[in-house]
């Protein structure tokens, strides 16, 4: 730190200043100093500036590995929260334990993280009153039933769904079924963006005087493929699909094809919470409806970082749309002549599905 002062040409207090962050520094006298530590090599001590600024400058990620697999759209958010974290002056660590009240109370009293942010959020999650009671700074990805008063991002699955059902419904289909996951699959009771959705599904549906059908199931192509069949067996008049189930998808479409249906001639695909890479990993392509995971994370991480710095800036609360992407699997309902039985498509190519984890 000495041969840093004497390069950069001021106090070894200034030095101290720069690298523990604790007390403010000109903006010119900041970049010499830290010019003199690149030209000198010299890194800096996390232990070291956490004792001296009683700040870890680390940011924990509770994610409920054991009852979540981790998924691309996952993926991306880790990536894009750990980039603004890291440009913000913060290291941001993966916790992945359950969602339980316990062992959020133990992650708080450790000293190892400075503030939290919570994923894969139930409507009654157990890990937020222990925060409240603590002084550890938290913001959620997701809400609760009741979120007043909690800083959050989330995905507007009520509008994306609503968007959905628009679309098909402009598309002349009448019946249209929602394929989700199973709740079990998830192990979180009341999970937020399931009940939001399935919700709002049916909401829609009967807005618009619409027919509806519902299947959930595990999240695997197995399953997606015994949901196919389950709905042509229970609902052969639907003529549309929208799919809230990445794994499923890939089974799910081939369950069509085995039954010798046409997509979209004889029932359009949109699949929705979901990225484009999965949307492509079938052929044809599907519609499909995108998380909004990059901004997720990047808003997730200022918004902790936000109350961690003491900024002021009102508490943010703020809702993110999926976006839209038409493919190839969605297209007009096919119309049946009065009195016709309902019949299918033959003459449309095989097509292979393949499975892209």
């Amino acid at each position: 730190m000495r041969d840093v002062a004497k390069l950069a040409n001021v106090s070894i207090a200034t030095v101290s200043f720069v690298i523990n962050d604790t007390k403010p520094v000109a903006p010119a006298t900041r970049a010499r100093v830290e010019e003199a530590m690149r030209q000198l090599d010299y890194r800096r001590n996390a232990l070291g500036r956490a004792l001296a600024s009683k700040r870890t400058r680390i940011i924990a990620l509770l994610y409920p590995a054991l009852q979540r697999r981790l998924t691309e759209t996952a993926v991306k958010f880790f990536t894009s929260a750990a980039q603004t974290a890291k440009d913000l002056g913060y290291n941001l660590v993966l916790w992945p334990i359950s969602n339980e009240a316990g062992q959020v109370e133990e992650l708080i009293s450790s000293g190892f993280i400075d503030g939290v942010l919570l994923m894969e959020v139930q409507l009654d999650d157990p890990r937020v009153e222990p925060l409240q009671r603590s002084t550890m700074p938290f913001a959620l990805i997701g809400r609760t039933r009741h979120p007043e008063g909690l800083p959050y991002v989330d995905v507007d699955f009520e509008s994306s769904m609503i968007e959905a059902v628009s679309y098909l419904d402009g598309l002349g289909h009448r019946r249209i079924c929602f394929v989700d996951s199973d709740s079990a699959e998830h192990g979180l009771s009341g999970y937020g963006p399931l009940v939001r959705t399935r919700s709002t599904f049916v909401e829609e549906m009967e807005r618009r005087e619409l027919l509806t059908a519902h299947i959930s199931c595990a999240n695997s192509p197995i399953s997606g493929q015994a949901a196919a069949e389950k709905l042509l067996a229970t609902a052969p008049d639907t003529t549309a699909v929208i799919l809230m189930n990445d794994n499923a998808s890939f089974g799910f479409t081939n369950g069509l094809n085995k039954a010798g249906l046409c997509v979209p001639a004889d029932m359009s695909v949109l699949l929705i919470g979901s990225s484009p890479a999965i949307a492509a990993a079938t052929e044809p392509r599907l519609t499909v409806m995108t998380l909004p995971s990059t901004a997720l994370g990047r808003m997730g991480v200022e918004t902790l970082i936000d109350q961690l710095e003491e900024r002021g800036e009102p508490m943010r609360q703020a809702l993110i749309s999926c976006s839209f992407e038409e493919g190839q699997s969605t297209g007009p309902a096919r119309v049946l002549e009065p009195g016709a039985s309902r019949g299918f498509s033959r003459n449309c190519e095989s097509h292979s599905y393949a499975l892209s984890l």
